[in-house]
Order: C-alpha cells, then sequence, then structure tokens
C-alpha cells in the first residue's frame, strides 16, 4: 500500500476512534433513541446552556464536541456511516452550504421549521436551517463620523473614505459571504471595483479579527469598517459608552447583508428524529431567544425579540436573497478578492 494510503487510514482510524472517547457533556453511553450527538462550531458556552435546558425538558441526553467548521466536516467525512453525529451545527451560510455539497448532510422534512424559518435563512433544499442570525454591517467613529455621510457598502470604495478603512482579513469566511453577496447585488465585474476601492481606502493592513478593526477606529487608527453585530455588541456591554455605533447599509438598496449560525441533520445519523425535534425546539420561543441572546445575535425566529442591546441598535431590512447564495458563490468571491489585493 502506497504511503499516502497508509497516512489517510491512519489518519481516519484515529478520527472515528476520537469521535468515541471525547465526546463532551455527557456521562454513561446512551441508547441512541434517548440522546443526541452533536458536532458544534460554536463555542461550549454558547450551546450548553440550551442542550441542559433541552435535556431537563424532555429527558434526551445531547452530547457533543466543539472544533472549528472545517475540522468537523473532515471528521464527519473521514467516520462516514460510523459517525456519531446526529447534529452539525456551525456558523455562516459559507460553511452549511459545504456541508450539504459535501453530502454531510440530509433533508429535513419538517414543517415546523419550515414555519418557524424564513425561506432565505435556510437551504432551498432544506438540508439546514439558520437558527440565529448577525448582520454585517458597517461600524463607525461616533467623534469623526456622521451618519448622513453613511450609506452603502459599495460608498466605502470613494474617495472619501481613503486612509479612513479597517477590515478584516479576507481569509474569513464571514467577508467571503459578504463579497460573495456584492457579486449577486452588482455582478462580478462591478463587485472587484468595489473591493479594489476598498483595498485603495485602508488606513491598514487587514486585521485578523473584527475586534481589533473596531479597536482601531476607537484609536483613531480609521474612522469606518465592517463587523458582525455581535461584535460590536460585546464591545458595548463592556463599555456602554464606547465611541463607535453601527449603520445599517444599504437601506435604500438591497438591505443589510445578514449570516446565520445554522445546523442540520447529519446524513448517517443514528437518530434523525430525535436530531430534527431538538433542532424545532431550537427553532421556537424561549429556546430562539435564549440562543440569540448567549451571543447578542437576533433570532432567526422573526415571531421571537431580541434581547435588549440588540433591539436597543434599532430595526433594518435585511437582504433577503438566500444566504445559501453566500456558499454557491464563495470560491468565486476568494478568487476575486485575491485578484484585488484584498488579504
Amino acid at each position: 500500500m502506497p504511503e499516502t494510503s497508509k497516512l489517510s487510514s491512519v489518519i481516519a482510524f484515529f478520527l472515528i476512534l476520537a469521535s468515541i472517547v471525547t465526546l463532551s457533556g455527557c456521562g454513561q453511553q446512551q441508547d441512541d433513541s434517548n440522546s443526541i450527538t452533536v458536532y458544534s462550531a460554536r463555542q461550549e458556552h454558547l450551546i450548553k446552556p440550551l442542550f441542559d435546558r433541552y435535556t431537563e425538558e424532555t429527558g434526551v441526553a445531547i452530547r457533543y464536541i466543539t472544533d472549528s467548521a472545517g475540522a468537523l466536516l473532515q471528521r464527519l467525512g473521514a467516520e462516514a456511516q460510523n459517525t456519531p453525529a446526529d447534529i452539525l451545527l456551525t456558523v455562516d451560510a459559507g460553511n452549511l452550504w459545504q456541508a450539504a455539497q459535501q453530502d454531510a448532510l440530509q433533508p429535513i422534512n419538517s414543517p415546523t421549521l419550515e414555519e418557524h424559518i424564513p425561506k432565505y435563512l435556510r437551504d432551498p433544499d432544506n438540508q439546514w436551517f439558520g437558527l440565529s442570525v448577525r448582520a454585517r454591517t458597517i461600524v463607525y467613529s461616533t467623534d469623526r463620523v456622521k451618519r448622513a455621510e453613511l450609506s452603502t457598502y459599495a460608498a466605502l470604495a470613494e474617495p472619501q473614505w481613503r486612509n479612513r478603512l479597517c477590515l478584516r482579513t479576507a481569509k474569513k469566511v464571514y467577508n467571503q459571504s459578504l463579497v460573495a453577496m456584492l457579486i449577486v447585488a452588482h455582478g462580478e465585474e462591478q463587485a472587484e471595483k468595489i473591493v479594489k476601492g476598498w483595498v485603495n481606502n485602508l488606513a491598514a493592513p487587514p486585521f485578523a479579527d473584527d475586534v481589533a478593526v473596531m479597536n482601531a477606529i476607537v484609536a483613531g487608527q480609521c474612522d469606518v469598517g465592517i463587523v458582525n453585530s455581535y461584535y460590536f455588541g460585546r464591545l458595548q456591554k463592556d463599555d456602554p459608552e464606547i465611541p463607535l455605533a453601527l449603520f445599517w447599509a444599504n437601506q435604500t438598496q438591497d438591505g443589510v447583508h445578514v449570516n446565520v449560525s445554522g445546523a442540520g441533520v447529519t446524513r448517517h445519523s443514528n437518530n434523525p428524529e430525535g436530531a430534527t425535534k431538538l433542532l424545532e425546539w431550537l427553532s421556537a420561543g424561549e429556546a430562539q431567544g435564549l440562543f440569540a441572546a448567549l451571543d447578542l445575535e437576533y433570532p432567526a425566529n422573526p415571531k421571537v425579540k431580541a434581547a435588549p442591546l440588540v433591539r436597543a441598535w434599532g430595526e433594518y431590512r435585511p437582504n433577503v436573497i438566500n444566504v445559501a447564495k453566500a456558499g454557491e458563490l464563495q470560491a468565486t468571491a476568494v478568487k476575486l478578492m485575491d485578484r484585488a489585493g484584498y488579504h
């Protein structure tokens, strides 16, 4: 056997072994009909309170592991039909789209989920559903920028923002999804011009994360940036007087870019019925409010109110093009950003 094949076999073996021995959040192994295993790209403190509540209400044990979206998808691929996972829970529609493309998920037949989650926040084939929403929009210095100066993502490419713009790295899926939606709205050629304009207006090389972007604005290194709304919420919660504010972009055009954290039932789930019931519970009522509030996001279910801090940012009109487009055009967006010099 070639060395590469041997290595692949060894890796697959240890991934399967790891899935058996490193499952978190569980005691003794439970019967499949009364337990659900979740692979989660969301951090433990954002999911454990919900899983504990579900177990209290139903008696169903939730076992889970947390890792990056990429690592979890690789794991599902290596485990194939031997996977213990019933649900994949991850962030960004691009990652969810990839999971569906890799045949890691199965269609979910649930009138409840279809009622609770709007069409644009779920897979067209119902392989995954958004469970919380984050807006990726403009953040600005309240000391140096007037709201009247702001309008759209595209306008940040205009000369008035030269040496005033800060952005997160193009390597992060959040920005790849945003650029994918620019392609939908403007076409590839015009979207590339916009991204080149952003690059020309940068006050500093792209930062590693959204918090660094906002810290740079506070420090006076730049005046505007683009961030996920919940990152702003975390800073504002720690410092209510922080001299930053969100501006809802594109309100006179296609609406602000939104993305989701969401979940689907795995292709080889041992308990698809139980997994679907958990997703239905997460899409409704108290669970929706808590799921969103734990990370200062918006409920995906429009009938559920956001947390008070989040509601204080004001209402916005979202872009209602299906978020699956973020995944479908992700590769195109990455190539476009590279051509534009956005890294």
